[in-house]
């Protein structure tokens, strides 16, 4: 009976995991970014680096350094807020007119835990991700990926504490990254 229970708690989190990580993509779809920035903690970290080719048995140099090389994205809120007033300024060059984006999640798994699986307060998942983005007539971006997310309850809602991004290509052919993973 023990592990039927554990079971159901761990399939009741995943579905909420799931439902919120789906929800976070239809606000981004919609442009809803200042109640995205509500979802994410004070001390999220947001990051997506550099990816490089390598040779065989070189894993560990797929991706540049956290805190030492460049990396496409390297946020915290502040950062990730003047990312957003820009764009909502209507005059933002990347931005005018608005893309039209759709954010898809599919393969989330839950790592870990803690304390538990029966009463998280803080899970770190893993899932997969494409986003679409279309602007003016031709420009068309299909960016494919890999997150590790740490999502954190505070007041009883969930909130993203951390994102790693890792894209699925080394060569960013996109003309600028405007839009949030």
């Amino acid at each position: 009976m023990a592990v039927d229970q554990t079971r159901i708690e761990q399939l009741l989190l995943q579905g909420e995991l799931e439902n919120f990580l789906y929800a976070e993509a239809d606000l981004l779809d919609n442009r809803l970014y200042e109640e995205w920035l509500d979802i994410l903690t004070d001390d999220i970290r947001y990051w997506m680096p550099l990816r490089r080719n390598y040779k065989f048995g070189q894993e560990s140099q797929e991706n540049s350094r956290e805190l030492e090389d460049l990396a496409w994205f390297d946020e915290n809120k502040t950062t990730l807020m003047l990312r957003v007033k820009q764009i909502m300024t209507g005059i933002h060059w990347a931005e005018e007119p608005p893309s039209r984006i759709s954010h898809f999640v599919t393969n989330v798994r839950i790592i870990e835990a803690n304390p538990s699986v029966a009463d998280p307060l803080e899970v770190k998942l893993s899932s997969r991700f494409l986003v679409y983005r279309n602007r003016l007539q031709d420009e068309t971006d299909i960016l494919v990926g890999k997150r590790e997310d740490v999502v954190r309850r505070e007041n009883g809602r969930w909130k993203i504490a951390r994102r790693n991004i890792f894209l699925d290509q080394n060569v960013l052919l996109s003309k600028s990254l405007t839009f949030f993973f």
